[in-house]
């Protein structure tokens, strides 16, 4: 294994914490306002990427299986609903902290 497949994610929840990084705040606005059934069109644009740089194609085969997925097609969407319930909670969290601040004052 090179260094650079040392770096690659090898759980779901370890790729979740990279997109968090990686993606942009404005397109993770974009991405928690979206349906849970719309995440499919994401497909050729962050799916691809989460398959090229997270080595789904072959390179990677620790993190395939945990996405309990047998084709790249298949784990990168298991990734990115894995990323956009992590959104949605973090969403959820907030404002319930907005709420709270809010009934306090």
């Amino acid at each position: 294994m090179t260094d650079h497949q040392d770096a690659f994610p090898t759980s779901v929840e370890a790729a979740v914490r990279l997109l968090q990084g990686a993606v942009p705040e404005s397109e993770q606005s974009k991405l928690v306002a979206m349906l849970e059934g719309d995440l499919m069109t994401l497909h050729f644009g962050l799916g691809q990427w989460v398959q090229n740089h997270l080595g789904l194609w072959g390179v990677n085969p620790a993190l395939l299986a945990a996405t309990g997925e047998s084709n790249a097609d298949d784990a990168s969407i298991v990734i990115i609903c894995a990323f956009w319930q992590r959104l949605q909670e973090e969403t959820a969290r907030r404002d319930c902290k907005m709420i709270d601040q809010k009934s306090t004052d």
